[in-house]
């Protein structure tokens, strides 16, 4: 049987019964969609490369050991390896992650959202609220991009399909909105996290 047509739910079996060239199949199948998803929070190419290796290093452990029980969700729990893994860096630099799965701008996955008590979602709400000030004070196309992304959920590619750009230049004007945001939170002294 050809590999494409395995399920991924049948390749974790093959690969937990001993099958090895199953686990590349997945890596094979999965890594760009991985690989962009840690580029868009970090944006540079080594520490994705890292975080890349570190998730499957994870996912390795966890079906070594046994542990997997995502029922056919391989992808989605891939995903979320590789986020906690982002979230990780993030801490261990000091840095703080440009936004979270929903897409949302969020300071606050470092927090653990169960941790947020009345008195932080009153801050989170101001916060957020204070953001989109901010972002409304961006030039029109990085402001757009960044709307399109962080609120709407759109890739890159949806992005670059509506806005009549390329790819690089939506990703371009990302990272300058970015930017821009960054110096407009730093001279303002605005504190995103208490």
């Amino acid at each position: 049987m050809r590999h494409e047509l395995i399920t991924d739910a049948v390749l974790v079996k093959n690969y937990i019964d001993g099958d090895e060239s199953s686990l590349s199949v997945l890596i094979h199948r999965h890594k760009q969609k991985i690989y962009s998803f840690i580029y868009s929070k970090v944006f540079d190419r080594d520490v994705t490369e890292d975080v890349f290796q570190d998730t499957f290093i994870k996912v390795i452990k966890t079906l070594k050991l046994g542990k997997y029980n995502e029922e056919g969700k391989f992808l989605p729990w891939v995903m979320r390896i590789a986020h906690n893994l982002v979230i990780d860096y993030f801490r261990k630099n000091n840095r703080m992650p440009k936004f979270d799965n929903s897409g949302e701008f969020s300071i606050f996955s470092v927090l653990g959202d169960q941790a947020l008590n009345a008195e932080k979602q009153l801050i989170k709400d101001q916060v957020e609220c204070d953001l989109r000030r901010l972002i409304e004070e961006l030039p029109e196309d990085q402001k757009d991009v960044l709307v399109m992304r962080m609120y709407q959920d759109m890739s890159f590619k949806e992005i670059s399909e509506r806005t009549g750009v390329s790819i690089n230049t939506a990703l371009g004007r990302m990272r300058y909105a970015l930017i821009n945001l960054r110096k407009v939170i730093d001279k303002n002294n605005i504190i995103l996290t208490n």
